[in-house]
């Protein structure tokens, strides 16, 4: 089995198939782009995360009701069901703490908009907002207080110098195109332009790939 055939088993153009696995492939997704992206992706607001939190909890109880049941044909579909338990939960767990992640590394800059900060869930929001609180009331009791007042803020651009911290938007990343298009990219010395296929698998500077990944003609891989 090669990339292309395990991208192919969570393709989003996919009818007749169960809602619990199609919601499986969109966070397998979300999770793959989350994990290659150098900059916090939008929070999905399709409702994913409650139906994933809710077939999660449906499938805890029901695995609690068959834990009791010695038949040894009931024992294996219990297996069956903890093994696809446990792979939702390591797939939400580990998404969350890519977030999370970016969100601890560069916490000012996602709060600096509200283009921004609509990225992040309202429980994302919540975190951040106290995150920074905490942090800014900890480096004030540490060495802030005896600054001067002008010299107090963490997000001063005087002299046309940011102070926040943001992610590079030049990393290179991988991406599967999903149509027929010409891709442009910037080069360090030159910006060049190809003709790319379905499938095939380039690796660019984000800044380049993201509009080709909002738009849905590329996925992060």
């Amino acid at each position: 089995m090669d990339i292309d055939d395990i991208l192919r088993q969570v393709d989003p153009v996919s009818h007749g198939i169960p809602p619990e696995t199609r919601d499986l492939q969109s966070l397998t997704r979300l999770w793959v782009a989350e994990r290659s992206a150098p900059e916090l992706l939008e929070w999905p607001k399709d409702g994913l995360f409650e139906r994933v939190n809710a077939n999660i909890k449906s499938q805890i109880e029901r695995v609690e009701e068959m834990t009791g049941d010695m038949d040894p044909k009931a024992n294996f579909a219990l297996i069956v069901i903890q093994t696809e338990l446990e792979r939702f939960k390591f797939l939400v767990r580990s998404y969350l703490r890519a977030r999370i992640a970016k969100v601890d590394k560069h916490t000012l800059h996602y709060l600096s908009s509200d283009e921004l900060r609509r990225r992040l869930s309202p429980t994302e929001l919540a975190y951040a907002t106290r995150h920074q609180a905490l942090l800014h009331n900890h480096y004030l009791s540490s060495f802030l207080g005896s600054f001067p007042q002008q010299l107090q803020n963490l997000n001063d651009t005087a002299g046309n110098v940011n102070m926040v911290d943001a992610p590079d938007l030049d990393t290179t990343v991988f991406i599967r195109m999903l149509c027929d298009r010409d891709v442009q990219g910037k080069g360090t010395d030159a910006d060049v332009t190809l003709s790319a296929a379905t499938g095939d698998i380039l690796i660019l500077r984000w800044s380049s790939a993201k509009p080709l990944v909002d738009i849905g003609d590329a996925e992060l891989v």
